[in-house]
């Protein structure tokens, strides 16, 4: 069975090691041993993650004599945050009626009728 990709991104996403390693990368690209340094597993677990946030297109990994870099790919990221700015225009417009609401009450104007 194969998943769409938002849904693979998100299932990346999922991990706290996996946003952790994406954090990392955001500094620039990165061997599998800096990338296991912060953490109590081994470099095939790490290296295991990595080839979950590559599946999903989060991350490309290059070679480079006997070194394979990881680097994020920020296309991959894309996606999401297009899914997301739908539900970030709506939780700024419910931010906005609250903040109306709140200058009423401060106002003693619960009901917002004037009375």
């Amino acid at each position: 069975m194969q998943t769409d990709p938002l849904s693979a991104k998100f299932a990346a996403l999922a991990d706290p090691t996996r946003r952790a390693i994406l954090a990392r990368l955001c500094e620039g690209e990165a061997s599998v041993s800096d990338l296991a340094q912060p953490f109590d597993m081994s470099l095939p677990a790490v290296s295991k993650h990595l080839k979950v946030l590559e599946k999903a297109g989060l991350i490309s990994r290059g070679r480079e004599a006997q070194w394979r870099p990881a680097r994020l790919e920020p296309m991959g990221l894309k996606g999401i945050a297009e899914w997301m700015e739908h539900y970030r225009r709506y939780w700024d417009a419910s931010f906005d009626r609250l903040d109306a609401y709140l200058k009423k009450i401060q106002k003693g104007d619960p009901d917002g009728q004037g009375h």
